[in-house]
Protein backbone atom coordinates (compact mmCIF):
# COMPACT_ATOMS: atom_id res chain seq x y z
CA UNK A 1 0.00 0.00 0.00
CA UNK A 2 2.75 2.58 1.04
CA UNK A 3 4.62 1.52 -2.34
CA UNK A 4 1.54 2.37 -4.07
CA UNK A 5 0.55 5.24 -2.68
CA UNK A 6 4.60 7.01 -3.34
CA UNK A 7 3.83 5.90 -6.94
CA UNK A 8 0.57 7.67 -7.24
CA UNK A 9 1.74 10.81 -5.30
CA UNK A 10 5.03 11.49 -7.24
CA UNK A 11 3.11 10.91 -10.25
CA UNK A 12 0.56 13.29 -8.99
CA UNK A 13 3.10 15.92 -7.85
CA UNK A 14 4.48 16.09 -10.92
CA UNK A 15 1.61 16.17 -13.05
CA UNK A 16 0.19 19.00 -11.05
CA UNK A 17 3.22 20.84 -10.99
CA UNK A 18 3.93 20.89 -14.66
CA UNK A 19 0.25 21.71 -15.34
CA UNK A 20 0.36 24.32 -13.50
CA UNK A 21 2.29 25.97 -16.24
CA UNK A 22 -0.54 26.83 -18.06
CA UNK A 23 -2.21 27.98 -15.14
CA UNK A 24 0.38 30.59 -14.83
CA UNK A 25 0.06 31.18 -18.43
CA UNK A 26 -3.64 32.00 -18.48
CA UNK A 27 -3.97 33.90 -15.20
CA UNK A 28 -1.53 36.41 -13.81
CA UNK A 29 -3.31 36.63 -10.61
CA UNK A 30 -1.64 35.23 -7.35
CA UNK A 31 -5.24 34.22 -5.92
CA UNK A 32 -6.21 32.13 -8.57
CA UNK A 33 -2.63 30.55 -8.49
CA UNK A 34 -2.47 29.81 -5.02
CA UNK A 35 -6.22 28.49 -5.42
CA UNK A 36 -4.73 26.05 -8.15
CA UNK A 37 -2.20 25.10 -5.36
CA UNK A 38 -4.09 25.00 -2.83
CA UNK A 39 -6.94 22.90 -4.28
CA UNK A 40 -4.61 20.56 -5.75
CA UNK A 41 -2.75 19.99 -2.31
CA UNK A 42 -5.85 19.90 -0.13
CA UNK A 43 -7.23 16.76 -2.33
CA UNK A 44 -3.76 15.18 -2.50
CA UNK A 45 -3.73 15.44 1.54
CA UNK A 46 -7.00 14.00 2.11
CA UNK A 47 -6.45 10.95 -0.73
CA UNK A 48 -3.00 9.96 1.43
CA UNK A 49 -5.25 10.27 4.88
CA UNK A 50 -8.04 8.12 3.43
CA UNK A 51 -5.01 5.91 2.45
CA UNK A 52 -3.63 5.74 5.94
CA UNK A 53 -6.61 4.55 8.22
CA UNK A 54 -7.10 1.82 5.54
CA UNK A 55 -6.69 -1.02 7.10
CA UNK A 56 -6.00 -3.90 4.46
CA UNK A 57 -8.67 -6.80 4.02
CA UNK A 58 -11.37 -4.38 5.32
CA UNK A 59 -13.98 -3.39 3.15
CA UNK A 60 -13.16 0.03 0.62
CA UNK A 61 -15.35 2.01 2.57
CA UNK A 62 -17.58 4.89 0.05
CA UNK A 63 -15.70 7.89 1.76
CA UNK A 64 -12.30 6.10 0.50
CA UNK A 65 -13.45 5.25 -2.62
CA UNK A 66 -14.94 9.40 -3.40
CA UNK A 67 -11.65 10.43 -1.76
CA UNK A 68 -9.92 7.87 -4.76
CA UNK A 69 -12.18 9.14 -7.28
CA UNK A 70 -11.47 13.13 -6.59
CA UNK A 71 -7.74 12.39 -6.01
CA UNK A 72 -8.20 10.39 -9.90
CA UNK A 73 -9.94 13.65 -11.41
CA UNK A 74 -7.67 16.04 -10.41
CA UNK A 75 -4.50 14.15 -11.74
CA UNK A 76 -6.48 13.17 -15.05
CA UNK A 77 -7.19 17.07 -15.20
CA UNK A 78 -2.98 18.21 -14.31
CA UNK A 79 -1.76 14.95 -16.89
CA UNK A 80 -4.01 16.48 -20.03
CA UNK A 81 -2.53 20.07 -19.01
CA UNK A 82 0.59 18.11 -18.78
CA UNK A 83 0.26 16.45 -22.13
CA UNK A 84 -0.10 20.40 -24.21
CA UNK A 85 2.59 21.93 -21.90
CA UNK A 86 5.08 18.92 -23.01
CA UNK A 87 4.30 19.56 -26.57
CA UNK A 88 4.57 22.78 -26.35
CA UNK A 89 7.91 22.94 -24.97
CA UNK A 90 9.41 20.05 -27.45
CA UNK A 91 8.08 23.24 -29.96
CA UNK A 92 10.05 25.69 -27.84
CA UNK A 93 13.09 23.94 -27.34
CA UNK A 94 12.84 22.82 -31.27
CA UNK A 95 13.02 26.91 -32.48
CA UNK A 96 15.79 27.42 -29.53
CA UNK A 97 18.18 24.86 -30.90
CA UNK A 98 17.21 26.22 -34.45
CA UNK A 99 17.91 29.63 -33.57
CA UNK A 100 21.00 29.02 -31.59
CA UNK A 101 22.31 27.65 -35.03
CA UNK A 102 22.14 31.16 -36.72
CA UNK A 103 21.88 32.96 -33.09
CA UNK A 104 24.32 32.07 -30.45
CA UNK A 105 22.24 34.90 -27.93
CA UNK A 106 18.47 33.59 -29.05
CA UNK A 107 16.71 33.24 -26.16
CA UNK A 108 13.64 30.08 -25.59
CA UNK A 109 10.14 31.83 -26.49
CA UNK A 110 7.49 32.60 -24.03
CA UNK A 111 4.59 30.26 -23.54
CA UNK A 112 1.69 31.14 -26.04
CA UNK A 113 -2.08 31.76 -24.35
CA UNK A 114 -4.03 30.07 -26.54
CA UNK A 115 -2.18 26.44 -25.92
CA UNK A 116 -2.97 26.71 -22.59
CA UNK A 117 -6.28 27.92 -23.57
CA UNK A 118 -7.06 25.09 -25.85
CA UNK A 119 -4.96 22.33 -22.94
CA UNK A 120 -7.14 23.39 -19.71
CA UNK A 121 -10.10 23.40 -22.36
CA UNK A 122 -9.83 19.89 -23.39
CA UNK A 123 -8.86 18.78 -19.64
CA UNK A 124 -12.33 20.32 -18.17
CA UNK A 125 -13.76 17.90 -20.25
CA UNK A 126 -12.78 14.46 -18.73
CA UNK A 127 -12.23 16.28 -15.71
CA UNK A 128 -16.21 16.98 -15.50
CA UNK A 129 -17.04 13.91 -16.66
CA UNK A 130 -15.42 12.03 -13.59
CA UNK A 131 -16.81 14.75 -11.21
CA UNK A 132 -20.17 14.57 -12.96
CA UNK A 133 -20.05 10.71 -12.94
CA UNK A 134 -19.42 10.09 -9.23
CA UNK A 135 -22.63 12.87 -8.41
CA UNK A 136 -24.95 11.70 -10.57
CA UNK A 137 -23.94 9.27 -13.06
CA UNK A 138 -23.24 6.09 -10.98
CA UNK A 139 -27.26 6.11 -9.90
CA UNK A 140 -28.30 7.54 -13.30
CA UNK A 141 -30.33 3.77 -13.77
CA UNK A 142 -31.29 3.19 -17.66
CA UNK A 143 -33.72 0.63 -18.71
CA UNK A 144 -32.35 -0.81 -21.93
CA UNK A 145 -35.52 -3.02 -24.14
CA UNK A 146 -34.70 -5.34 -26.81
CA UNK A 147 -36.92 -7.93 -28.84
CA UNK A 148 -35.13 -11.09 -29.67
CA UNK A 149 -36.32 -13.30 -32.43
CA UNK A 150 -35.96 -16.99 -32.87
CA UNK A 151 -37.69 -19.92 -35.26
CA UNK A 152 -37.40 -22.46 -32.60
CA UNK A 153 -39.14 -20.55 -29.44
CA UNK A 154 -41.38 -22.10 -28.56
CA UNK A 155 -45.11 -21.01 -29.19
CA UNK A 156 -46.20 -20.16 -25.34
CA UNK A 157 -42.96 -17.84 -24.78
CA UNK A 158 -43.94 -15.78 -27.40
CA UNK A 159 -43.65 -12.47 -25.84
CA UNK A 160 -42.38 -13.86 -22.95
CA UNK A 161 -40.09 -10.84 -21.12
CA UNK A 162 -36.68 -11.83 -18.66
CA UNK A 163 -35.33 -8.62 -16.86
CA UNK A 164 -31.40 -9.17 -16.32
CA UNK A 165 -29.38 -7.60 -13.92
CA UNK A 166 -25.25 -7.65 -13.16
CA UNK A 167 -22.53 -6.56 -11.01
CA UNK A 168 -24.53 -4.97 -8.24
CA UNK A 169 -21.57 -4.58 -5.58
CA UNK A 170 -23.33 -3.81 -2.86
CA UNK A 171 -19.87 -3.05 -0.73
CA UNK A 172 -19.67 0.32 -3.09
CA UNK A 173 -23.29 1.84 -2.25
CA UNK A 174 -23.74 4.59 -0.72
CA UNK A 175 -27.14 6.13 -1.12
CA UNK A 176 -30.44 4.04 0.21
CA UNK A 177 -32.93 6.10 -1.91
CA UNK A 178 -31.15 5.94 -5.36
CA UNK A 179 -30.76 2.08 -4.50
CA UNK A 180 -34.65 2.29 -3.73
CA UNK A 181 -35.72 4.05 -6.50
CA UNK A 182 -33.31 1.41 -8.65
CA UNK A 183 -35.38 -1.55 -7.41
CA UNK A 184 -38.36 -0.21 -8.20
CA UNK A 185 -37.43 0.58 -11.81
CA UNK A 186 -37.00 -3.26 -11.92
CA UNK A 187 -40.28 -4.38 -10.50
CA UNK A 188 -42.00 -1.68 -12.72
CA UNK A 189 -40.89 -3.85 -15.90
CA UNK A 190 -43.01 -6.50 -14.50
CA UNK A 191 -41.03 -9.39 -16.41
CA UNK A 192 -42.10 -12.78 -16.20
CA UNK A 193 -38.24 -13.65 -15.05
CA UNK A 194 -35.72 -12.03 -13.14
CA UNK A 195 -32.25 -13.27 -14.20
CA UNK A 196 -28.96 -11.84 -12.07
CA UNK A 197 -25.83 -12.57 -13.96
CA UNK A 198 -22.98 -11.96 -10.71
CA UNK A 199 -21.50 -9.94 -8.28
CA UNK A 200 -23.54 -9.54 -5.54
CA UNK A 201 -20.67 -8.10 -3.26
CA UNK A 202 -17.27 -6.94 -4.02
CA UNK A 203 -15.94 -9.13 -1.44
CA UNK A 204 -17.63 -10.26 2.12
CA UNK A 205 -21.04 -11.01 2.48
CA UNK A 206 -21.82 -8.67 5.15
CA UNK A 207 -21.72 -5.54 2.48
CA UNK A 208 -25.08 -6.82 0.89
CA UNK A 209 -26.67 -6.81 4.59
CA UNK A 210 -27.90 -3.30 4.61
CA UNK A 211 -29.57 -3.57 1.08
CA UNK A 212 -31.28 -7.17 1.95
CA UNK A 213 -34.79 -6.06 2.79
CA UNK A 214 -34.80 -4.11 -0.46
CA UNK A 215 -32.94 -6.64 -3.18
CA UNK A 216 -35.92 -8.80 -1.43
CA UNK A 217 -38.64 -6.94 -2.65
CA UNK A 218 -37.55 -7.52 -6.02
CA UNK A 219 -40.58 -9.97 -8.18
CA UNK A 220 -40.91 -11.73 -11.39
CA UNK A 221 -43.89 -14.60 -12.22
CA UNK A 222 -41.81 -17.06 -12.71
CA UNK A 223 -39.04 -16.83 -10.09
CA UNK A 224 -35.29 -15.11 -9.58
CA UNK A 225 -32.47 -16.83 -10.49
CA UNK A 226 -28.83 -15.58 -10.37
CA UNK A 227 -24.94 -17.53 -10.57
CA UNK A 228 -22.00 -15.99 -9.09
CA UNK A 229 -19.37 -13.68 -10.45
CA UNK A 230 -15.51 -13.31 -9.84
CA UNK A 231 -16.01 -10.61 -6.82
CA UNK A 232 -18.78 -13.44 -4.97
CA UNK A 233 -15.76 -16.06 -4.10
CA UNK A 234 -13.55 -13.69 -1.75
CA UNK A 235 -11.02 -14.08 -3.73
CA UNK A 236 -9.80 -10.52 -3.77
CA UNK A 237 -9.46 -10.08 -0.10
CA UNK A 238 -6.80 -11.89 2.26
CA UNK A 239 -8.75 -12.90 5.29
CA UNK A 240 -6.20 -14.28 7.42
CA UNK A 241 -2.43 -14.48 7.90
CA UNK A 242 -2.82 -18.12 8.49
CA UNK A 243 -3.33 -20.19 4.97
CA UNK A 244 -5.54 -22.80 6.06
CA UNK A 245 -7.57 -20.51 8.30
CA UNK A 246 -8.01 -17.86 5.22
CA UNK A 247 -9.42 -20.70 3.12
CA UNK A 248 -12.08 -21.64 6.01
CA UNK A 249 -13.13 -18.29 6.44
CA UNK A 250 -13.21 -17.76 2.86
CA UNK A 251 -15.27 -20.37 2.25
CA UNK A 252 -17.30 -19.85 5.28
CA UNK A 253 -17.95 -16.27 3.45
CA UNK A 254 -18.88 -17.67 0.42
CA UNK A 255 -21.47 -20.13 2.15
CA UNK A 256 -23.11 -16.94 3.78
CA UNK A 257 -23.41 -15.47 0.90
CA UNK A 258 -25.20 -18.22 -0.84
CA UNK A 259 -27.34 -18.43 2.01
CA UNK A 260 -28.16 -15.01 2.11
CA UNK A 261 -28.92 -14.92 -1.61
CA UNK A 262 -31.72 -17.77 -0.78
CA UNK A 263 -33.09 -15.70 1.93
CA UNK A 264 -33.69 -12.82 -1.01
CA UNK A 265 -35.70 -15.12 -2.66
CA UNK A 266 -33.14 -16.28 -5.19
CA UNK A 267 -33.00 -19.25 -6.84
CA UNK A 268 -28.99 -19.17 -7.04
CA UNK A 269 -27.85 -21.57 -10.11
CA UNK A 270 -24.20 -23.79 -9.43
CA UNK A 271 -23.10 -25.25 -12.17
CA UNK A 272 -26.94 -26.55 -12.82
CA UNK A 273 -30.07 -25.95 -14.78
CA UNK A 274 -34.06 -25.17 -14.21
CA UNK A 275 -36.70 -24.94 -16.40
CA UNK A 276 -38.91 -22.62 -17.09
CA UNK A 277 -42.77 -23.96 -17.84
CA UNK A 278 -45.85 -22.62 -19.85
CA UNK A 279 -48.47 -23.97 -21.10
CA UNK A 280 -47.27 -27.25 -21.62
CA UNK A 281 -43.94 -26.07 -22.76
CA UNK A 282 -40.85 -25.03 -21.20
CA UNK A 283 -37.44 -23.50 -22.07
CA UNK A 284 -34.22 -24.85 -20.08
CA UNK A 285 -32.34 -22.32 -18.30
CA UNK A 286 -28.58 -22.85 -17.35
CA UNK A 287 -26.43 -21.47 -15.13
CA UNK A 288 -22.85 -21.89 -14.42
CA UNK A 289 -20.18 -20.41 -11.92
CA UNK A 290 -17.85 -17.78 -12.81
CA UNK A 291 -15.18 -18.86 -15.86
CA UNK A 292 -13.42 -16.30 -17.15
CA UNK A 293 -9.90 -15.47 -19.22
CA UNK A 294 -6.95 -13.75 -18.53
CA UNK A 295 -6.41 -15.06 -14.78
CA UNK A 296 -10.18 -14.95 -13.51
CA UNK A 297 -11.59 -17.69 -11.34
CA UNK A 298 -12.61 -20.72 -13.75
CA UNK A 299 -15.42 -22.57 -11.55
CA UNK A 300 -17.85 -22.71 -14.29
CA UNK A 301 -18.69 -26.30 -15.59
CA UNK A 302 -20.71 -25.75 -18.67
CA UNK A 303 -20.33 -29.92 -19.09
CA UNK A 304 -22.05 -30.42 -15.53
CA UNK A 305 -24.35 -27.43 -16.30
CA UNK A 306 -26.34 -28.67 -19.03
CA UNK A 307 -26.24 -32.66 -17.98
CA UNK A 308 -29.84 -32.03 -17.00
CA UNK A 309 -31.39 -30.42 -20.42
CA UNK A 310 -32.11 -31.72 -24.10
CA UNK A 311 -29.72 -31.29 -26.84
CA UNK A 312 -32.96 -29.46 -28.54
CA UNK A 313 -34.34 -27.48 -26.10
CA UNK A 314 -34.63 -23.75 -26.34
CA UNK A 315 -31.75 -22.74 -24.24
CA UNK A 316 -30.66 -19.21 -21.40
CA UNK A 317 -27.29 -19.57 -19.85
CA UNK A 318 -26.24 -17.04 -17.67
CA UNK A 319 -22.74 -16.91 -17.22
CA UNK A 320 -21.06 -13.77 -15.57
CA UNK A 321 -17.68 -13.27 -17.41
CA UNK A 322 -18.59 -12.93 -21.65
CA UNK A 323 -14.97 -14.28 -22.50
CA UNK A 324 -16.87 -17.63 -21.41
CA UNK A 325 -19.02 -17.31 -24.36
CA UNK A 326 -16.33 -17.82 -27.05
CA UNK A 327 -13.73 -19.98 -25.39
CA UNK A 328 -16.67 -22.52 -24.00
CA UNK A 329 -20.08 -22.07 -25.06
CA UNK A 330 -20.21 -21.25 -28.77
CA UNK A 331 -17.54 -24.04 -29.56
CA UNK A 332 -19.95 -26.27 -27.05
CA UNK A 333 -21.67 -28.88 -29.36
CA UNK A 334 -25.31 -27.42 -28.19
CA UNK A 335 -26.57 -24.78 -29.36
CA UNK A 336 -27.17 -21.70 -26.70
CA UNK A 337 -30.03 -19.90 -28.08
CA UNK A 338 -29.11 -16.68 -25.36
CA UNK A 339 -26.27 -15.93 -23.03
CA UNK A 340 -26.52 -13.33 -20.13
CA UNK A 341 -23.50 -11.92 -18.85
CA UNK A 342 -22.12 -8.93 -16.99
CA UNK A 343 -18.26 -8.44 -15.40
CA UNK A 344 -17.53 -5.89 -17.70
CA UNK A 345 -19.67 -2.71 -16.37
CA UNK A 346 -18.29 -0.90 -19.81
CA UNK A 347 -15.69 0.10 -17.34
CA UNK A 348 -18.29 2.68 -15.72
CA UNK A 349 -16.32 5.12 -18.51
CA UNK A 350 -17.42 5.69 -22.15
CA UNK A 351 -19.55 7.79 -25.06
CA UNK A 352 -21.97 6.13 -26.11
CA UNK A 353 -25.24 7.10 -28.57
CA UNK A 354 -27.64 4.16 -28.65
CA UNK A 355 -28.01 2.72 -32.04
CA UNK A 356 -25.32 4.48 -33.64
CA UNK A 357 -22.02 4.45 -31.36
CA UNK A 358 -20.37 3.03 -28.27
CA UNK A 359 -17.03 3.08 -27.25
CA UNK A 360 -15.08 2.46 -23.80
CA UNK A 361 -11.36 1.80 -23.41
CA UNK A 362 -12.50 -1.70 -21.96
CA UNK A 363 -13.61 -3.02 -25.54
CA UNK A 364 -9.60 -3.30 -25.96
CA UNK A 365 -9.46 -5.98 -22.89
CA UNK A 366 -13.39 -7.26 -24.21
CA UNK A 367 -14.39 -8.06 -27.72
CA UNK A 368 -17.87 -8.28 -25.97
CA UNK A 369 -18.31 -5.90 -23.59
CA UNK A 370 -21.69 -3.95 -23.41
CA UNK A 371 -24.74 -4.56 -25.33
CA UNK A 372 -26.12 -8.02 -27.85
CA UNK A 373 -23.59 -9.85 -29.80
CA UNK A 374 -24.12 -12.63 -32.54
CA UNK A 375 -22.39 -14.92 -34.29
CA UNK A 376 -23.24 -18.45 -35.36
CA UNK A 377 -26.92 -17.97 -34.78
CA UNK A 378 -26.13 -17.55 -30.95
CA UNK A 379 -26.05 -14.44 -29.03
CA UNK A 380 -24.94 -13.12 -26.08
CA UNK A 381 -26.18 -9.30 -23.78
CA UNK A 382 -23.23 -8.21 -22.04
CA UNK A 383 -25.15 -6.41 -19.07
CA UNK A 384 -23.13 -2.96 -18.18
CA UNK A 385 -24.03 -3.42 -14.46
CA UNK A 386 -26.56 -2.12 -11.96
CA UNK A 387 -23.75 -1.12 -9.69
CA UNK A 388 -19.91 0.12 -9.58
CA UNK A 389 -16.41 -0.53 -7.88
CA UNK A 390 -13.00 1.24 -8.01
CA UNK A 391 -14.27 4.34 -9.59
CA UNK A 392 -17.18 5.28 -7.41
CA UNK A 393 -19.19 6.39 -10.52
CA UNK A 394 -20.30 6.07 -14.26
CA UNK A 395 -20.12 8.41 -17.23
CA UNK A 396 -21.39 7.67 -20.46
CA UNK A 397 -21.52 3.83 -19.82
CA UNK A 398 -24.67 3.75 -17.80
CA UNK A 399 -26.36 1.41 -14.78
CA UNK A 400 -28.34 -0.65 -16.87
CA UNK A 401 -31.55 -2.64 -16.39
CA UNK A 402 -32.17 -4.99 -19.32
CA UNK A 403 -35.61 -6.11 -20.71
CA UNK A 404 -35.81 -8.69 -23.50
CA UNK A 405 -38.51 -9.84 -25.03
CA UNK A 406 -38.64 -13.29 -26.74
CA UNK A 407 -40.26 -13.13 -29.49
CA UNK A 408 -41.38 -16.28 -32.06
CA UNK A 409 -39.79 -15.47 -35.66
CA UNK A 410 -42.43 -16.63 -38.32
CA UNK A 411 -41.11 -18.58 -41.08
CA UNK A 412 -42.59 -16.65 -43.99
Amino acid sequence: MLRFALILSVLYVLFSIYGFQAFKTLFKSPIVHWAYLGIFSLVWFYFLYKLYIFKPGSPLQPGTAIAGGVFFSFMVLAFVLSCFMLLEDVFRLSVLGIGKLYDPTAAISSRRKFISTIGLGLAVLPFGALLYGMYKGKYNYKVLQYTMEFEDLPDAFDGYQITQISDVHSGSFDDRDKIAYGIDLINKQESDVLLFTGDMVNNETSEMEPWKDLFGKLKAKDGKFAVLGNHDYGDYKRWHENEQQNELLKKNNLEALKQLQKEMGFDLLLNESRYLEKNGSRIALIGVENWGKGGFKKAGDLQKAKAGIHKNDFKILMSHDPSHWEAEVIPDDYHYHLTLSGHTHGMQFGIEIPGWFKWSPVKWRYKQWAGIYEELGQYINVNRGFGFIGYPGRFGIWPEITVITLKKKSLT
